[in-house]
């Protein structure tokens, strides 16, 4: 299908807005991954120890801005180049660190329903069916590549 000129104006668009309030919205993604699935707890170091979710915990901000940035950076390679482009060393960790955490696909739709909820927080009225679903496409894409890459190193690892 491709991905529209308009699906990635929505992308950047929304990723503006979030980044003005990023330290509130990182802490309500990780939120609404734990409403989602509690037992994800245990899958982010900065989480297992404790009951709550730190408010001012850097590596759960650093953490949720890599992954909002990333699926917006998604957007742009897919209107730019058709593909997800990630640096190869930074896709191969990606798929290492996925692949070392047991993560599998029910895990990715949490992910991706907390980062949608937590889209459609920060746009609030302004936050259309239209602009989900570029979102949620430009995750879907990312997560290939991520499984992809898992999928390639436990090949490499049972050889």
């Amino acid at each position: 299908m491709g991905f529209s000129e308009k699906q990635e104006a929505l992308v950047k668009e929304s990723w503006e807005v979030m980044k003005e309030d990023i330290a509130a919205l990182s802490l309500y993604l990780y939120t609404m991954i734990l409403e989602i699935a509690p037992e994800a707890k245990e899958l982010f170091s900065f989480l297992k120890d404790t009951n709550e979710i730190p408010q001012n915990n850097p590596k759960l901000k650093f953490h949720a801005v890599k992954v909002f940035k990333m699926v917006c950076e998604t957007a742009i390679q897919l209107r730019e180049k058709g593909e997800v482009v990630v640096s190869g060393s930074t896709l191969k960790h990606l798929g290492s660190v996925h692949l070392q955490k047991n993560i599998v696909d029910p895990h990715f739709e949490v992910v991706k329903e907390a980062m949608i909820r937590t889209v459609q927080k920060a746009m609030g009225e302004k936050c259309s069916e239209e602009m989900k679903d570029a979102w949620r496409e430009a995750y879907d894409q990312l997560a290939d590549a991520i499984k992809t890459e898992m999928k390639q190193e436990a090949a490499a690892l049972h050889v």
